[in-house]
């Protein structure tokens, strides 16, 4: 049987390696339409920024490796132009014809700046490949620019920013909603435009941008550009071969990451997922969910029964050296999926007061008629990471409030209070509901 993998970075690879793992005598080929394969795109701000020096670093796996390891033939520079499923057979821009018996899409997603006028000019970037990353780099030491605005305050957005500000440029980042990191909470916003503007970085909402100038964008004078807005799922070619797309607009799949055509597959930032706290379709483009969703659908392929259960869309960024923490759903957004929230939000040390605290600032979010915590925020230090992790773990247990508050979590001076700031949250919220 021969398995096709159209995508070679994480749920490409990961579907691929998941496959070979459970039939060792499985022919597999990943075709990747890029000339890289299997780096780490969450690092590509760490490499603008200069603290990634050397870009092989942020290269996992070569094709090399993967054909002479695995077993796996990786082809790069391989863009496919269309799939007929009836004949089983891939089409590339280069005229060859593929065959298969079985198929995994992991085309990813992308910045789409078709919308934008200007866009296409040598001073605009994305940052999303690591020839995006190598084209900024270049351009940062060469042009030496010394103003730039960052188009979008998603999580892509605000590191760039951050990374930029390092290199010393004067940074404007314009947002066309009324929020931060794609969560409608306007405590986190807040959160993010003071750092933001602690470290002299410009943060500006409600701008739509329509064009991009060659001096300026909006009206804020500029020598370079990075767009990071307009993310969307790449389904086109999905699309084209009759396979269904969901209510996010990314690839309906099953739990077994199935398409609507048998023995096809789809894992990534082009699949939709379930959510669950909700229990419905959703769209949220993350690195773990990737590996996870490519494994489930490299599994499917290969015979086995795994089964992806869902994502409560834990997330976490730094911010010149503040982590901003989220999970399941500010109480703006639970109301808007039907939920009745109710939240607490509180401020207390991540640390035994005499220990050198930090303050960390947590808000946990309830539904007022079940209990039931359905999400939360958290702005602090490292620690942050850990506790959103707690939360997340209670978000898939479908924990009420009341059984959240009793949890066992550890105590010493060096990492944490006697009352852990979660656990202040969680007594707060009680007392709200």
């Amino acid at each position: 049987m021969a398995l096709v993998v159209i995508g070679g970075v994480a749920a490409g690879l990961s579907a691929a390696t998941r496959a070979r793992r459970i039939d060792p005598r499985l022919e597999i080929l990943v075709l990747e339409k890029g000339p890289d394969i299997s780096y780490g795109a969450c690092g590509l701000p760490y490499f603008v920024e200069g603290r990634v020096q050397d870009r092989e670093a942020l290269i996992v796996y070569t094709p090399e490796y993967f054909r002479k390891e695995r077993k796996i033939e990786v082809r790069t520079n391989s863009r496919v132009a269309s799939i007929s499923h009836p004949r089983r057979e891939l089409v590339l821009e280069s005229g060859a014809r593929v065959p298969y018996e079985k198929l995994v899409i992991a085309t990813g997603a992308r910045c789409d700046t078709s919308g934008i006028s200007g866009a296409d000019q040598p001073h605009v970037f994305t940052l999303h490949t690591l020839d995006d990353a190598g084209r900024m780099r270049r351009f940062l030491a060469e042009r030496r620019p010394r103003r730039a605005v960052v188009i979008g305050a998603g999580y892509i957005g605000v590191e760039a920013a951050d990374a930029l500000r390092r290199n010393g440029l004067q940074v404007t980042v314009l947002e066309r909603s009324g929020h931060a990191l794609l969560r409608d909470d306007p405590n986190l916003t807040s959160a993010v435009a003071r750092q933001l503007d602690l470290h002299r970085v410009e943060f500006r909402t409600g701008i739509d941008v329509p064009s991009i100038e060659a001096d300026s964008v909006d009206g804020v004078p500029c020598d370079m550009v990075v767009v990071s807005a307009g993310f969307k799922p790449n389904v086109e070619l999905a699309a084209d071969a009759g396979i269904q797309l969901g209510r996010t607009g990314a690839i309906r799949t099953d739990d077994r990451m199935e398409t609507n055509l048998r023995g096809v597959f789809a894992a990534g930032d082009c699949a939709e997922v379930t959510h669950l706290v909700t229990g419905r379709p959703t769209w949220i483009p993350l690195g773990t969910t990737a590996n996870k969703t490519g494994r489930v659908a490299g599994a499917a392929a290969a015979g086995a029964r795994d089964r992806f259960p869902g994502i409560v869309g834990t997330s976490i960024v730094s911010i010149f050296g503040m982590a901003f923490a989220t999970t399941g759903f500010s109480a703006v957004h639970a109301r808007a999926e039907g939920f009745d929230p109710v939240s607490a939000r509180i401020e207390a040390n991540n640390r035994a007061r005499y220990y050198q605290p930090v303050k960390t600032t947590v808000e946990l979010v309830a539904d007022r008629t079940t209990r039931r915590l359905v999400g939360a925020t958290i702005v602090g230090d490292d620690s942050a990471a850990g506790r959103i992790n707690v939360v997340a773990a209670a978000l898939h247990a479908r924990m009420r409030i009341d059984d959240f508050e009793q949890l066992d979590l550890c105590y010493s001076p060096p990492y944490s209070p006697v009352w852990d700031p979660l656990l202040i949250a969680a007594q707060q919220l009680r007392h709200e509901l």
